[in-house]
């Protein structure tokens, strides 16, 4: 049997139709050279229309022979080859811990991956753990990154971002409440969302403030300098803050309700809106009333800190955009260089939990 192709060529069943055959048999990958003989191309202009590369004047009609003909050989390009010829990679490599900081920064993620996608770069969540922060930073250069985006930089070193710089990773960007010589730092202090929580609190006349600890894994990273700036708050006056774990779940809270009369607290900075509304609930349970036996703040100011009973106050994040860290971060792949971004700044939306 033979068939012609887009370009009038005949193939018989050791052509293109024998190349499909095998495919399906799993004797072999499909390449875009086969792409390219099925719709009687080159592969440059194979590589131009999947890779949609801007500046080469390809028909209309000759993308959708090429678009079809891959569909139809079930094709998909090697990422690995394209970095080659493109002389970078496209992935940008996150750190999993991002999975675990609450709906706002999951959310400020997701909209960061839209924002990447439209520049042509492709993010992928590491979910290695690390004691070690060069060992860490070893894991990543393996696969070749452009760039390494890391909410928690507190914890990286000048020896990590060295490890990276040597492997090639042409942008590193870090969230961190200091500056890390070798990568690009945007200021975000976990530290300034505890003491302002602490000062709406101690502004409202409370005086034995709890902050909730989350013990789930990853958490402790963004509890713990909450926590110490909370503390720090706490040392100019007559006020005592005490850490008090609460896994998120009903039980825990109700736990945690039950013996807050003993605990002697008046207050409690919740670490975020979901662990908040989860404690609030249980308060209700345990016949405590908000504020007036326990103050609540929470944190990220989501939809569900308005709609809490009573109205939760929340500490607001202002964040630098998603749209504009994404264009950071290509700056940094393709210039190797960006301007300064202004970091994130905290302030408490007072409503009638406290």
């Amino acid at each position: 049997m033979t068939r012609v192709t887009w370009n009038g060529m005949v193939r018989g069943s050791g052509g293109v139709l024998g190349a499909m055959a095998n495919r399906a048999s799993g004797a072999a990958s499909v390449t875009s050279a086969d792409v390219a003989r099925l719709a009687g191309v080159s592969r440059a202009t194979v590589s131009f229309v999947l890779n949609d590369t801007q500046g080469h004047r390809v028909s209309e009609q000759t993308r959708e022979r090429v678009r079809s003909a891959a569909r139809q050989l079930g094709y998909v390009p090697n990422a690995a080859a394209r970095s080659l010829r493109a002389g970078r990679s496209n992935l940008i490599l996150m750190p999993a811990s991002v999975s675990a900081a609450g709906r706002l920064v999951s959310d400020w993620v997701d909209e960061l991956h839209s924002a990447l996608e439209q520049r042509g770069y492709v993010t992928v969540l590491h979910a290695g753990r690390f004691a070690d922060p060069v060992d860490a930073a070893r894991a990543w250069a393996e696969l070749r990154p452009a760039a390494v985006l890391a909410l928690d930089g507190d914890r990286f070193t000048t020896e990590a971002s060295g490890v990276l710089k040597r492997a090639g990773v042409r942008a590193q960007l870090v969230f961190a409440s200091r500056p890390i010589a070798g990568m690009y730092t945007i200021a975000f202090d976990h530290a300034e969302i505890g003491a302002a929580a602490a000062e709406h609190l101690v502004a409202r006349g409370r005086t034995r403030i709890g902050v909730v600890m989350p013990p789930e894994r990853g958490l402790d990273t963004f509890a713990r300098p909450r926590l110490a700036g909370a503390q720090r708050v706490a040392a100019q006056h007559p006020v005592t803050v005490s850490p008090v774990e609460l896994a998120y779940s009903q039980e825990a809270a109700s736990g945690l309700a039950a013996r807050w009369s003993a605990l002697g607290l008046d207050a409690v900075f919740a670490f975020n809106d979901e662990y908040a509304a989860l404690l609030m609930h249980a308060f209700r349970g345990a016949g405590l009333s908000v504020p007036d036996d326990v103050a609540v703040v929470g944190a990220d100011d989501l939809v569900l800190a308005a709609l809490q009973q009573p109205a939760l106050s929340s500490v607001r994040l202002e964040l630098p955009s998603a749209e504009r860290i994404a264009g950071v971060l290509d700056e940094l792949v393709v210039e190797g260089s960006a301007d300064p971004v202004a970091g994130m700044r905290a302030h408490v939306v007072h409503r009638a939990s406290s």
